[in-house]
């Protein structure tokens, strides 16, 4: 008998600590309330930085939730759903119906999730950083140790009004999002609309703003804060939130896009040659997205032309 309680005495820890391991890491993310008409009336979030994060934390097994400040459906922008990230989302019934059933913020049980990764789109900028519900989860997760407050693009605005006592929670922290310049090249249509800069209110409230030539890949991490800059930085964004929560990304096939905003950021940054990008396409060239890097091309110059 007594061999038997001994033995207890040293298996049901080990038990224990077993179930414990198995508990998914739980993220919730965030997405704008404010779309009407796929963007025409008013903006919401973009589709394609909620279905690549999404898929990225799906396939590395986290648990998921989508909340947004009224619940409910939400709408985003118009998108191409030809794209392989977003045909994978659409016939991911369950992804699907989270976004047609979003929890309203002031419903969710921040304690619940060791993760916030706020999707962006212009939307965001309307209704985010007024959202009372949405700083107290930000609040919370801020507070608590092994938590990853994160987002993307437009997804910081969420962070704006965010203190903790007298103090804003991104003083002194690094942190990147869509850029003035990007706002220059790409968000005429709603940018005069915008109740602030985005870049210049994450500074006015003592962020140290990080950035990369424009719709190209960035992502800051900083303590607990992961935040990626445009679009093109949602992959390695959501991967650098499972990396924070201490798991290892699984290994993935890039998508044509993410690969070609590689391709263009190692030309600029000259770590590779023109010549070596002529091979590479010729070669690999049905993994490229060529209107993608002909487009790059034209802002490009569009935006040297602007600049004198």
């Amino acid at each position: 008998m007594k061999n038997i309680i001994l033995s207890l005495v040293f298996i049901l820890p080990v038990m224990l600590f077993s179930q414990t391991n198995d508990v998914k890491k739980k993220v919730l993310m965030v997405v704008s309330s404010y779309g009407k008409d796929m963007g025409a009336a008013r903006p919401g979030y973009e589709f394609d930085e909620f279905s690549q994060a999404y898929l990225i934390f799906k396939n590395n097994d986290l648990a998921i939730d989508v909340a947004s400040p009224k619940g409910g459906k939400v709408e985003a922008d118009k998108y191409n759903k030809d794209k392989p990230y977003n045909k994978i989302l659409l016939e991911d019934k369950y992804a699907l119906n989270l976004l047609e059933h979003t929890k309203a913020t002031a419903d969710i049980n921040a304690a619940d999730y060791d993760a916030i990764y706020i999707v962006g789109g212009k939307g965001a900028m309307f209704d985010l950083p007024y959202d009372p519900s949405l700083q107290d989860i930000v609040l919370n997760l801020y507070h608590r140790d092994n938590t990853v407050i994160s987002s993307v693009c437009h997804g910081p605005a969420a962070f704006v009004n965010v203190k903790n006592g007298d103090e804003y929670i991104i003083n002194d922290v690094e942190l990147t999002s869509f850029c003035n310049v990007e706002e220059e090249l790409f968000g005429k249509k709603w940018v005069k609309e915008f109740p602030f800069s985005l870049e210049t209110k994450l500074e006015s409230r003592g962020a140290i703003f990080k950035q990369t030539d424009f719709m190209l890949s960035k992502v800051v991490v900083s303590g607990k804060f992961v935040t990626g800059q445009n679009p093109f930085s949602t992959t390695r964004s959501a991967e650098a939130v499972v990396s924070s929560l201490g798991l290892t990304p699984v290994k993935r096939e890039l998508y044509n896009d993410e690969r070609s905003a590689y391709l263009m950021q190692e030309l600029l940054d000259k770590t590779k040659t023109i010549a070596w990008a002529e091979v590479e396409l010729a070669k690999n060239k049905a993994k490229y997205d060529m209107p993608l890097i002909a487009a790059y091309g034209y802002y490009k110059i569009l935006a040297s032309t602007e600049n004198k």
